[in-house]
């Protein structure tokens, strides 16, 4: 045998070490060019290294270079090589790009495909939902003699689960030969994601081993339809768990409101990662608990063998938000940024949101300009932000622009539109852009009409404002009904308000609002009697005023201060200042009631 065949020259092993390294784009640009200097494009082992870590390292751009490496390359038929690109384009989510390279290779390369070939093409076919791909590259394996190996044949399974082509599914895993408990899985998975629960159970009882990833489809599938008791049941039954299955019935108890029953399950797991800790706080946000995320998040940032990435800080931004906490949003900003995380569509809209909620408009609308690439989702948080902060004029403005760059307005932009409208009393604008809805190929929703209700009547424009109601396709629901009222009282109609209050408290019996609005109606009238009725019908139905309360952040930690409130550790304190700055107030005051 040759010795230079296997033999690694020193410039050989130096780049090999150097490609192990942790590398960026601009030290892999310079590897690659050590190699065109030293003749090692022939190495192909060297080569398809190259390939990989560029496709990896540099997720955006890498795939590119990659790609080009491989293109001008002289050994396009050698398997291992061919099946490194292909993989590649699998891994970065270019599923057409693997499958029209495998069409090139075939036609124009003395390129001969393996079991590796087709499982990677099956993955990128599946996943693509290419249905013809799919087929051409079913009936090249048959032809190769590949489709009876174990790997081809499962990937083939779940190929036409992903289709939804279960007879083919169930046809392909029949005739396998041999069968692992992977290929058991991928038929199992299919019928689920397919709604076919009974054939799903039935295979899964029927399954001669199951192992934790069976047991993780069932169990994520009951998740789905919100069966938390037969998830557990599961869960239970389990003779081993892994994250996957504590971080599913976390991600369930979260979607049905218990989340005191997710924490238990997640304060027991025996080991976390950050898929589990996102669940959590992602959960805790969807559920109105704010300040329970904030504390998860901080607990969070002390471990240190777990950094956030941009689902994590997307799902504290609203709890962020929500509380006003803005120091811990320009940590999270900056986190963002330095972490080069901030190319994230997702996250960069929940900054200018967080940013627009805690009044900062103008550090909103810097995240907003500074992405190059803007979605309809992006322009819709600036619009929104815009609205709420009382810049009217400055939404509908961005809305124009937004337009006239070619961006389609959805139901989104149109709810911010109309809410900008209305936070600024611009009643035509309303009306105009509200009619415009269709001609954007947009059907009015239910939450677009509330929108335009509130604006008529905050402009004292009752008759069309109660004609909008009885005339749009939905029923009126109780934030509708709830903003009418207050038009009515604003307005002193009586009458009309007693048309609708029946109705609102029917909805919304726990409403205090509606109670004290017609109440304090009736006293400005002096309908004393009234007055005395509605405090009966507020106590029977069991609506109780709404605690009024009140959030700051110092030194990074919010407070909550609730009205009436003589818990709060420092309560005596609170008192006094309170009381010194009412004598204060006093004092520089001609006037004090």
């Amino acid at each position: 045998m040759n010795q230079r065949a296997w033999v690694w020259s020193p410039a050989e092993k130096k780049c090999i070490f150097l490609l192990q390294r942790r590398n960026t784009k601009a030290t892999l640009l310079q590897v690659h060019a050590f190699m065109i200097q030293n003749a090692l494009q022939t190495n192909v082992n060297l080569l398809t290294k190259l390939i990989t870590t560029f496709a990896t390292v540099v997720p955006a751009s890498g795939i590119h270079h990659a790609r080009r490496i491989f293109d001008f390359c002289h050994r396009k038929n050698d398997t291992f090589l061919c099946n490194t690109m292909i993989k590649s384009h699998l891994a970065a989510r270019q599923y057409s790009e693997a499958t029209r390279l495998y069409t090139y290779l075939l036609k124009n390369e003395a390129f001969k495909p393996d079991n590796y070939t087709f499982s990677s093409l099956a993955k990128c076919c599946g996943l693509n939902l290419a249905v013809w791909e799919g087929l051409g590259i079913h009936n090249h394996a048959m032809k190769s003699g590949f489709v009876s190996n174990l790997y081809v044949g499962t990937s083939f399974v779940d190929m036409y689960g992903k289709f939804g082509e279960m007879g083919f599914a169930r046809k392909m895993f029949d005739e396998m030969t041999e069968r692992s408990s992977v290929s058991w899985t991928a038929l199992i998975d299919g019928y689920v994601k397919n709604g076919d629960m009974a054939a799903a159970l039935g295979l899964f009882y029927f399954m001669p081993e199951k192992d934790v990833a069976a047991y993780n489809v069932m169990i994520d599938a009951y998740v789905k339809m919100r069966e938390m008791g037969l998830a557990r049941s599961l869960f239970e039954t389990m003779p081993e768990r892994n994250v996957v299955s504590w971080t599913s019935m976390i991600d369930g108890y979260c979607s049905i409101g218990d989340v005191d029953e997710a924490r238990l399950f997640f304060d027991a797991m025996p080991e976390r990662n950050l898929f589990s800790w996102n669940a959590m706080i992602g959960g805790y946000c969807q559920n109105k608990q704010p300040h329970e995320a904030l504390r998860l998040f901080h607990a969070l940032q002390l471990e240190r063998m777990i950094e956030p990435d941009d689902v994590t800080l997307v799902s504290i931004l609203p709890a962020i938000a929500d509380l006003g906490a803005l120091e811990l949003g320009s940590w999270v900003y900056h986190f963002a940024r330095r972490k080069k995380l901030d190319r994230s569509s997702n996250l960069c809209t929940a900054l200018v949101d967080m940013y627009a909620k805690c009044g900062e408009i103008e550090k909103a609308r810097g995240v907003f300009d500074a992405i190059q690439l803007k979605e309809t989702s992006i322009w819709n948080a600036l619009i929104n932000g815009l609205a709420v902060n009382g810049r009217a004029e400055e939404a509908l403005e961005v809305f124009l622009e937004m337009k006239g760059k070619g961006f389609k307005p959805n139901d989104v932009t149109m709810l911010g539109v109309l809410s900008a409208c209305n936070h600024g009393g611009l009643v035509k604008e309303g009306r105009r852009w509200f009619k415009a809805m269709e001609g954007f190929g947009l059907t009015p929703r239910v939450e677009h009409y509330g929108c335009l209700v509130d604006l008529l009547g905050r402009a004292g424009c009752l008759d069309e404002a109660e004609s909008l109601i009885d005339r749009m396709p939905y029923e009126a629901n109780g934030i509708i009904l709830s903003s009418f009222l207050f038009a009515c009282y604003y307005a002193k109609d009586i009458s009309r308000a007693e048309r609708v209050i029946r109705k609102a408290i029917d909805m919304e019996p726990w409403n205090d609002g509606n109670y004290i609005m017609l109440r304090n109606l009736y006293a400005s009238e002096r309908r004393w009697n009234d007055v005395e009725e509605i405090k009966g019908l507020m106590s029977k139905k069991g609506a109780k005023k709404e605690v009024g309360c009140s959030v700051i952040e110092i030194n990074g930690k919010v407070c909550e201060f609730v009205a009436g409130d003589k818990l709060h550790p420092e309560s005596a304190v609170i008192h006094l200042a309170m009381e010194h700055l009412q004598l204060h107030m006093k004092a520089e005051s001609t006037y004090w009631f």
